[in-house]
């Protein structure tokens, strides 16, 4: 077996696929990549059992074969070199030459067959979805999603398919986004929850990608196929909350405010607030809105006026500061609206800008006890 390939191109692939392997595996296979060669292209996969990804790089070759290379190595290895062509050649004794400008490197390598398979998906249904808005549905849910081992359902983020839209579905309990897209639709109804590392990975190369993304589904599997690019993963099995139910559906109560000035001054009295449960206070009256915080455990607090649009009863609501930063930090609006009703009723947040045609994000926080 043998092929030249760019370093800078096998680099740039690797880094990528890198991210599927994990520090800790329990079989010493999966700490490589395996190598697919047929003709003049070179298949790449890495896999943690859970999670496998592959994709394909053009080489010069008149040879095929499969071997399993140590990725710490070769990625080590590759960050070092300036672009240029390497020569991948296997020896006789299970190593593999690798020949560049500067020398040689020899490192062992383990047959491909003894490689885990990806999961084949036999009949799946289908849905193509565009990169960029698969990507940002991911970007502005993924954070909401929980890290409870013991709920595992909500460590992952619920896809909700029909033929009027696509909606997106995280939360850890204590905040929750609904991201939907009526621009885009599918076939048939389908309902999946998607774990959090492979939408971390996917998350990572959409962005630069103008390309489909074509989505195949069962009630196990889920793979998704886009550029040179194959991720398949294994679904969370389980039913996900009833979200809508907890979504309050009357709010009196409005608040529109500068979304950068509000999230800058959530920032900084939040620093004053105590350690412990990060509480701020946001009072709100006419006009005016009034953001404090205190940790009488050390006699800080700090206070904040900002001008908003109120409309509603005067009153005073707490929340979390970080949950309230993440949120304002993942839109990208001028303007927010909060709608409230109650002090222990959950407060909504929605951008009154900024959002594409068909797009709708919703954002819910729950309030924290005041003790007054």
């Amino acid at each position: 077996m043998k092929f030249i390939v760019s370093s800078s191109q096998l680099l740039k692939q690797l880094q990528v696929l890198g991210g599927v392997i994990n520090s800790n595996n329990t079989l010493p296979i999966l700490d490589n990549f395996l190598f697919e060669l047929s003709e003049n292209q070179l298949k790449v996969s890495a896999s943690d059992l859970e999670t496998t990804m592959s994709s394909v790089v053009d080489v010069e070759s008149d040879s095929e074969g499969s071997i399993a290379v140590s990725a710490r190595l070769l990625l080590d290895t590759l960050k070092t070199f300036p672009d240029q062509p390497l020569t991948f050649k296997t020896e006789g004794d299970n190593t593999i030459e690798i020949s560049s400008d500067q020398g040689k490197y020899d490192m062992a390598y383990f047959g491909g067959d003894e490689f885990p398979k990806a999961v084949s998906l036999p009949s799946p249904s289908q849905t193509v979805v565009p990169a960029h808005i698969l990507g940002t549905a991911i970007s502005k849910t993924i954070f909401a999603a929980g890290n409870d081992d013991l709920r595992p359902v909500m460590s992952g983020v619920f896809f909700q398919f029909s033929s009027q839209s696509l909606t997106f579905v995280a939360t850890d309990a204590h905040k929750l986004v609904k991201y939907s897209r009526t621009d885009v639709t599918a076939d048939q109804t389908a309902e999946f929850i998607m774990p959090k590392k492979p939408l971390n990975l996917l998350k990572g190369i959409l962005g630069g990608s103008d390309s489909d993304v074509t989505i195949e589904y069962n009630d196990a599997n889920a793979k998704f196929t886009f550029d040179n690019v194959v991720l398949v993963c294994r679904l969370i099995d389980g039913k996900y909350p009833n979200y809508e139910a907890v979504i309050p559906k009357e709010n009196p109560n409005k608040l529109t405010v500068d979304r950068a000035s509000f999230l800058n001054s959530v920032r900084r009295v939040s620093i004053f607030s105590s350690k412990t449960t990060h509480q701020i206070r946001l009072k709100m009256a006419g006009t005016e809105l009034n953001i404090s915080a205190e940790d009488l455990d050390f006699a800080n607090k700090a206070d904040e006026r900002l001008s908003c649009d109120y409309q509603g009863d005067d009153m005073q609501i707490g929340f979390n500061s970080r949950f309230l930063s993440e949120m304002l930090n993942n839109l990208s609006s001028n303007e927010v609206l909060i709608e409230m009703s109650l002090p222990n009723r959950a407060g909504i947040l929605t951008p009154i800008d900024g959002t594409d045609e068909g797009e709708k994000i919703t954002m819910l926080v729950m309030p924290v006890m005041l003790n007054n």
